[in-house]
């Protein structure tokens, strides 16, 4: 499977990122997700799921931070548009991002849906992981990464 999303010098353009205009922002935090491409989905493929993580927060949070997590996209669909996550919809569900945590103190409206990276200092490195499903997962809006795991287990 062939995933593309748009880099400009090895890095997400400004709009997606800490580096978006204001009225690209909610609460501070740049909330236009970017878009994805999908080609050469395995035989079979019913959904797609995807996970945009930043495991080089740990070093400065603590944790790996949850970027946008999305389920339930019918494999029909392989163009998703830039700012897919906050156009209303009914292609795909989405999970909680790291705001929802009680230990990142942010406004509630940021806690489901992309936030874009925002790394403090250094430059880190995103993992953006799309998953071929051979079935529709059983899960609600809003959910957890863990629960996008364990309902996937099996179905890739």
């Amino acid at each position: 499977m062939k995933i593309s999303v748009p880099i400009e010098n090895g890095f997400l353009p400004d709009e997606y990122s800490k580096h978006a205009a204001s009225e690209l922002k909610t609460a501070g935090c740049p909330n236009q997700s970017f878009p994805i491409h999908i080609e050469d989905a395995p035989q079979g493929t019913k959904t797609f799921a995807w996970t945009f993580v930043d495991f080089d927060a740990v070093s400065e949070c603590g944790f790996v931070w949850i970027h946008w997590l999305g389920a339930n996209l019918p494999a029909s669909v392989t163009d998703l548009p830039a700012n897919a996550s906050r156009q209303p919809n009914d292609m795909f569900i989405q999970g909680r991002n790291s705001n929802a945590s009680p230990m990142a103190d942010a406004d509630p409206s940021v806690a489901k849906g992309y936030i874009g990276p925002q790394p403090p200092t250094t430059v880190h490195h995103y993992t953006l992981t799309v998953y071929a499903l051979d079935s529709e997962l059983d899960l609600k809006e809003g959910f957890w990464l863990n629960e996008l795991l364990h309902a996937s287990e099996g179905t890739c």
